[in-house]
């Protein structure tokens, strides 16, 4: 590979830059999350009040813990299968999941519409926008769970408190904090990657005297307005926002037209790429032959994994950096090592493009270059808006950069940074989901396997699985997966979620069909251990070495992925493969890694 003496002076200056940049930021205690239950408060449901209803004891087929689009999606794949007293049972007041809770101003899906809803040809739905927004997400759940006759047996406002297995009955004896008691053969939990709040232990915050909640809770009764409508309510209030992350990036602008003054701390600025949103263009939906979308979110997959394809059937700002690379016909000429270096420029190149966008947007220079992300393109997930930037230009808005450090703490009347004060009325938390901390106290229930394993005491180093979605000692468990739990991780969460639970329902049906409990074997679950913790997903991102070199967040522990259970990882190759792993399992009707044993009582339940 030939290099130009221009290009190898940038790259060398950008490497130095972002080390610098990373270096400022690496903070362990940054990782820290508060432990929900000390301000409980700030996990209630504002949208939906909690109806008194006497405790179930029933027996059902299934039941699924979550209602979001993973308890949707795994509850209509089981009803399609044949498997028919299914019954979901949510935290929430609706289902929903994620859309139920966030129903921020300004919040939309951040993959495009047309691959991100599941099941749009089943339904005949085609949604109203490119990149949809919030009401329109939960209002389609809802369709979804109509659709699928889901409701009738769904129970609301209602959480697991713990589950256990009987071995004598083949049953799972499931309770809540209602007081049911429900027994069902086979046990799904869809808990997700977007449940538990993240609340950012900040010296301070339980101190603090004003109004504060996170984004997942938003207060209309406080700031008025509505998802779309403006918050009429903060016209004379001082609005805090932690965060600069996905979520902030929608907020900040319906905030900015609102708010009296708004204060945006931030550690450390996102990617913003241009979103360019627009309606359905419904001649355009009338050409669309059956099994689009299918084709559609497989090619977007399929790109954003980095595989070669003919064509960009979605020509997105996803796609446009993958495409960068993937057209590069002489990569395949090229060394290892060459090829590394060669993407490495070409993410340098793209992020360049990010900051100059910043600097064609926002007027004041010095707020333009604290707005502006050194480093690579994939050590954060990339955001993209069209409004969020140009806030920046109204006299109301700051931004209060703390160079890296974060807010320093929270007084009883404002958030202090740098050493410096700044008071607020109203301070809301961009703060996102926990994501990482141990699987049990995320779902916020433990599991009782054979012989009273507890998963929590099984998984107390990382998670121990069969294909991601079994582990040994647990029958007729299954977990769809969340992230680095031994599944996969995608640009699009939902169709990974739609994948595994189509796989989950087809693996129930057939031991239902043959009339057998099915376990892992620990050697079949040792190997799938084995070959998870050992390979290796980065090819599209570089070298071994990138999540190091990253920006401290919570893709890399902070600075020190190396730090992370070695056990909690996703599958080593990209999502494709990942499921063309379960479907080749499928398909060779062999259930190779499971011990099948009859299930208890077939005969009385057949007559």
């Amino acid at each position: 590979m030939t290099e130009t003496p221009g290009k190898a002076a940038d790259l060398e200056w950008a490497r130095a830059k972002y080390r610098a940049e990373r270096d400022k930021r690496v903070d362990p205690d940054r990782a820290k999350i508060l432990d929900p239950n000390a301000h409980a408060e700030l996990l209630h449901d504002p949208y939906s009040p909690v109806v008194p209803r006497e405790p179930e004891n029933d027996e059902v087929d299934a039941v699924v813990v979550g209602g979001g689009f993973g308890g949707l999606i795994s509850a209509a794949e089981l009803r399609k299968q044949g498997v028919e007293r299914v019954r979901i049972i949510e935290k929430a007041g609706d289902v929903g999941g994620v859309w139920y809770w966030n129903r921020y101003p300004g919040a939309m899906c951040d993959v495009e519409s047309y691959v991100y809803l599941p099941m749009l040809e089943e339904l005949n739905y085609i949604p109203r926008h490119r990149y949809s927004f919030a009401p329109e997400i939960y209002a389609y759940t809802r369709k979804l769970a109509r659709h699928f006759g889901l409701y009738d047996l769904a129970l609301f406002h209602t959480a697991v408190t713990g589950a256990s297995w009987d071995a004598e009955a083949g049953r799972w004896t499931i309770s809540t904090d209602r007081g049911d008691r429900i027994t069902a053969r086979y046990f799904v939990v869809a808990h997700g990657s977007f449940s538990s709040l993240k609340l950012p232990a900040i010296e301070g915050i339980e101190d603090f005297g004003g109004k504060l909640f996170h984004t997942s809770r938003w207060e209309y009764d406080y700031t008025g307005g509505g998802p779309a409508e403006k918050l009429a309510r903060l016209g004379d209030k001082r609005v805090g926002v932690i965060g600069t992350g996905a979520t902030a990036v929608q907020i900040v602008a319906p905030l900015a037209e609102s708010a009296q003054q708004l204060l945006v701390f931030q550690r450390t600025p996102s990617t913003i790429g241009v979103r360019n949103n627009a309606e359905t263009d419904l001649e355009w939906a009338k050409t669309l032959e059956p099994g689009w979308q299918r084709r559609r979110r497989d090619n977007f997959t399929a790109i954003t994994n980095g595989d070669k394809v003919t064509e960009d059937l979605v020509r997105d700002g996803w796609t446009i950096f993958y495409n960068t690379i993937l057209e590069r016909p002489d990569l395949a000429d090229m060394s290892p090592e060459e090829v590394a270096r060669e993407r490495e420029l070409i993410d340098f190149e793209h992020m360049e493009n990010i900051r100059e966008r910043i600097d064609d947007v926002v007027r004041d220079p010095a707020v333009a270059e604290a707005l502006k992300p050194y480093y690579r393109y994939w050590c954060k997930r990339p955001c993209f808006h069209d409004e969020y930037l140009a806030s920046f230009n109204r006299p109301n808005v700051r931004l209060v950069d703390s160079e890296g450090k974060g807010v320093e703490r929270i007084t009883s009347t404002g958030v202090v940074v740098g050493g410096v004060e700044y008071p607020v009325d109203c301070l809301i938390l961009a703060t996102g989901f926990d994501q990482d901390s141990a699987y049990v106290g995320r779902i916020g229930f433990d599991i009782i396997g054979v012989d009273g394993l507890r998963l929590s005491d099984k998984w107390a180093d990382g998670p121990e699985t069969f294909h991601g979605v079994m582990t040994s000692g647990f029958p007729n468990l299954f977990i769809l997966p969340p992230n680095n739990t031994q599944g996969t991780a995608s640009v699009n969460f939902v169709h990974g979620l739609q994948d595994t639970g189509e796989h989950i329902a087809q693996v129930i049906a057939e031991l239902d069909r043959r009339g057998v409990v099915a376990d892992p074997t620990k050697q079949a679950e040792d190997a799938y251990v084995d070959h998870v913790v050992h390979g290796s997903g980065l090819a599209m991102l570089g070298s071994g070495d990138f999540l190091k070199n990253c920006t401290p967040g919570r893709w890399n522990n902070e600075g020190d992925p190396e730090a992370r259970p070695s056990k909690n990882v996703n599958f080593p190759g990209t999502s494709d493969m990942y499921y063309g792993m379960l479907e080749k399992w499928r398909r060779a009707g062999e259930l190779e890694g499971l011990e099948l044993t009859p299930a208890p009582a077939r005969a009385a339940r057949d007559s």
